[in-house]
C-alpha cells in the first residue's frame, strides 16, 4: 500500500516535472538526487565518516551542473578539484592509517558512481527533443522492471545472480527487456515519431539489460555494506538510490547513443 501510495503522488509530480518545468529546474532536480543519492551511498559505505560524507555529498551535487555550458573541461576541472581536496584532508586527517586508503577509494568511487552517471540526465534533457528521450529512459527502465517482477514471480525458476540478489530469476530478466521494448515501441508511436523504429529497438536493447545490471551493482554494493536498503527516504521503496540504480547505468547508454549514432549518422 505504501508503495502504491508513493507512486500515486510521486509520479505526477515528476511527469509534470519534466513536461512542464525549464531544462534549469529538471537541472536543479538532478542536483538534489545526486546529494540525495550521494548522502545515502556515503552512509552506507562509510558511516563512520558523516562529516567528509555531507561535505562530499554537497560539492559532488554540483558535478551535474558542470557538464552544462560549452566548456569540455568545467567537469573534469571540477572533478579535479574535489578529488585533490580530499585527498589532501584524508592525508592530514586519517583516523587509522591501515583504512586511509579504503577510505578514500570509496569516497573517490562515489563521484564517479552518482553525479557522473546521473549527471547525464542533464544532457539528455538538453539535447533535442530532450523530454520525450527522458521518458523514453524512464520507461524502458519501469516497464522492465515491472515485467521482470511479474513475469520472474509467475515463472522464474533459474537463478539468474543468487549471490547477489537470491529473488531475480533469468525468466524474470528476459520478461523485463521483453516489457522495455513493449513500452519503448509504445511510446515511439504515441509521442516520439522523430526517432526512429531501428534505433528505438538498438537503444531499448541496450538500455534494458544495463538497467538491470544497475540494479544488480546497487545490490551488490549494499550486501557489501551489510544494509536491505540504501534509505529510508521514499516511503515503501527505501532509498533514492533504491530507484536510481537502473536509471544510472541506462541513462548514459542512451545519451551516447544520441550523440555518436543518431546526431552523427
Amino acid at each position: 500500500m505504501k508503495r502504491l501510495l508513493t507512486a500515486a503522488v510521486a509520479l505526477p509530480l515528476l511527469i509534470l516535472l519534466i513536461l512542464k518545468g525549464s531544462a534549469f529546474l529538471f537541472a536543479c532536480f538532478v542536483l538534489l538526487l545526486t546529494f540525495l543519492g550521494l548522502t545515502e551511498f556515503y552512509g552506507m559505505a562509510l558511516p563512520e565518516r558523516r562529516l567528509e560524507g555531507i561535505l562530499a555529498s554537497l560539492l559532488g551535487s554540483l558535478l551535474p551542473l558542470a557538464m552544462i555550458g560549452t566548456d569540455p573541461l568545467r567537469f573534469p576541472a571540477l572533478l579535479t578539484l574535489i578529488v585533490l581536496l580530499f585527498a589532501l584532508h584524508f592525508l592530514f586527517r586519517f583516523r587509522d592509517i591501515r583504512l586511509a586508503a579504503g577510505e578514500t577509494a570509496l569516497l573517490c568511487f562515489g563521484f564517479l558512481y552518482v553525479p557522473l552517471l546521473l549527471g547525464h540526465l542533464v544532457l539528455l534533457r538538453m539535447a533535442p527533443h530532450g523530454v520525450q528521450w527522458i521518458f523514453l529512459l524512464l520507461v524502458i527502465v519501469m516497464t522492465g522492471d515491472s515485467a521482470a517482477y511479474y513475469v520472474g514471480s509467475s515463472w522464474g525458476k533459474r537463478k539468474l545472480y543468487p549471490a547477489v540478489s537470491p529473488k531475480k530469476s533469468i525468466e524474470g530478466a528476459l520478461g523485463g527487456v521483453a516489457g522495455s521494448l513493449a513500452g519503448a515501441l509504445g511510446l515511439r508511436f504515441l509521442w516520439f515519431p522523430e526517432l526512429a523504429v531501428v534505433d528505438c529497438l538498438v537503444v531499448t536493447l541496450l538500455a534494458a539489460p544495463l538497467g538491470q545490471l544497475g540494479d544488480l551493482f546497487e545490490s551488490l554494493l549494499k550486501r557489501s555494506c551489510g544494509v536491505k536498503d540504501s534509505g529510508v527516504i521514499i516511503p515503501g521503496h527505501g532509498g533514492i538510490l533504491d530507484r536510481l540504480d537502473s536509471i544510472l547505468f541506462a541513462a548514459p547508454v542512451l545519451f551516447y547513443y544520441l550523440h555518436y549514432v543518431i546526431q552523427r549518422g
